[in-house]
This record gives C-alpha cells, structure tokens and sequence, in this order.
C-alpha cells in the first residue's frame, strides 16, 4: 500500500505538517490490516517544490523533483492533503500544485481516495473543507473521504482532534483496502443524491 502526505506548510516546524503525519501515522497501520506492516508512506513538502510549480506554468511541463512528486501522487493508494488556510480558503501554493497536476495528468486523481485536512488560527475557518477542498477535489474526480480534519490554533492538545484524526484515518483506510480488493466503494462525497431529481422535485413544490 502506497500512502503519500502532501503537505503546504511554509514554516519549519509547521502545524500543517504536523497534522498531516498524525492522520499519516493513524492511517497508515490500519491501511493493510489484517496484513502485518505499515503502508509505505512518501511526504510531499510543497515548500521546497515551490519554484518548480511556477515553472510548470510557463514550460507547460514538470520536471526534476515535482514530475517525481508527480508520479508519487498518481501512483499512491491513498492520499492526505493538507494546507493552511489563507484567506478563508487553501493556498496558492497548495491549489497550484493540484492546478499543474491536472494540467501534466487530468486522471492523476480519478477513483483515488483523498483524505482532506486543513489549519488555521481560529475554528471560524473550519467551513474550508467542506466550502473549497472538497469541490475541488470533487472536480478532480477523487473520491473525498466523509470526515475531513480541521485544526485551529486551540485544538492542540484539547479533547476531539484525536478523534477526528481517527475517524478520518479510518475511513481513509477502510477505502484503500477496499479498492485494493476489488470492492466497490459509494462516491460519497457525490453532489448526486440518491433520490432521482424529479422525486427530489416534487417534494419541494407546496402541497396546500
């Protein structure tokens, strides 16, 4: 199993990375049970690749380090991204780096399970995950696993972070598993409801 973490944390140490290596190590053991072992896990660190996005934009293709990060996000079983919240949404770096993937392989993403994360310095920014980080991933044809994990600035080390990690570690790895079998797994994260449009609609129109 092939686990990679991008992370677009741009200080040293960063929440974003941190967040991102506890669901990494939550994820990563429950990935191959019942098997014994770990997922194999890769970190992207978009910081260090930040220059090499930019020049993806104007060659019109990756090279060097980024087309092997490339490779390593199309080639993984599973995926946890996580960013920092600038301005009420993901980054810029964190969106151009998905934004030259799609460019270099617009299936990079197709089917595979993303698990979404983001941080922020107050809890009025958790609406990102659900506002901007799941459409977009959405477009990109992942399947967005049901929990994504939010971290502001006073939940480290109070009650619920951990179980959210937990939760969404589980349910990233339940998908991995279960697309490595074989079994079909529900889009979730689907803006299509189960109930046909029309039933949907005439539930709508007054009855009286």
């Amino acid at each position: 199993m092939k686990l990679v973490l991008v992370s677009a944390g741009l200080s040293v140490p960063s929440s974003t990375r941190l967040l991102g290596d506890r669901l990494a190590a939550a994820a990563a053991p429950a990935a191959t049970a019942p098997e014994p072992g770990p997922a194999d896990v890769r970190v992207i660190e978009l910081r260090d690749l930040a220059v090499e996005i930019a020049h993806t934009f104007t060659s019109g293709f990756p090279a060097g380090a980024l087309a092997d990060a490339f490779d390593a996000v199309a080639g993984a079983d599973g995926l946890i991204v996580v960013t920092p919240v600038f301005s009420a949404s993901y980054s810029g770096l964190f969106k151009s780096f998905f934004d030259a993937l799609s460019v270099s392989d617009p299936d990079a993403l197709a089917g595979k399970p993303v698990l979404i994360a983001a941080t922020g310095g107050t809890a009025r920014h958790s609406l990102v995950l659900d506002h901007a980080l799941r459409p977009l991933f959405s477009y990109l044809k992942a399947v967005v696993v049901p929990t994504g994990v939010y971290a502001a600035s006073e939940d480290w080390g109070a009650e619920g972070l951990d179980g959210r990690i937990e939760r969404a570690a589980g349910e990233l790895a339940a998908l991995m598993a279960g697309l490595s079998t074989g079994r079909p797994q529900p889009r979730r994260d689907s803006f299509e409801e189960v109930v046909p449009f029309e039933e949907r609609l005439a539930a709508l129109r007054p009855t009286g």
